[in-house]
């Protein structure tokens, strides 16, 4: 696998479609810090990290209207791939369904949304969209 993170985003969008509760993602560091932001944003309802072997895993609980049964995510977008890397200062951060979705960046101060880069006035690597 060349790219973990479209592998994690893939997961998260193909349990969305089979309408899933919960998701299995294989763990590391950046996709931690990614499902934590989805959460912390209201995009997903729970999350676990278990430790088993030597990779360990994520538990995502998927998010779902209960009257229309809609997802909380309408999308995940991959941005920046290992064949083309997108890169943005803090001047040009992108802006996701103008301002109502959210842009995951990985800076130098960690991964954060494009609102918190903003306002750091720091730049990075656009990882995905989520909306």
């Amino acid at each position: 696998m060349t790219d973990p993170i479209a592998d994690f985003l893939t997961r998260l969008r193909n349990a969305i479609q089979a309408k899933h509760r919960v998701v299995e993602v294989p763990a590391s560091n950046l996709k931690k810090e990614i499902t934590k932001i989805l959460f912390e944003k209201g995009y997903i309802l729970n999350y676990k990290f278990v430790e088993d072997g030597p990779q360990g895993t994520i538990k995502v609980a998927l998010k779902y209207d209960p009257i229309s049964k809609v997802s909380a995510i309408q999308k995940l977008e991959r941005i920046s791939s290992p064949g083309l890397r997108k890169y943005t200062g803090y001047k040009d951060m992108p802006r996701v369904i103008n301002g109502l979705g959210i842009a995951i960046i990985s800076t130098s101060k960690g991964v954060m949304t494009n609102k918190e880069a903003s306002d750091l006035k720091i730049g990075g690597e656009v990882l995905c969209y989520v909306y």
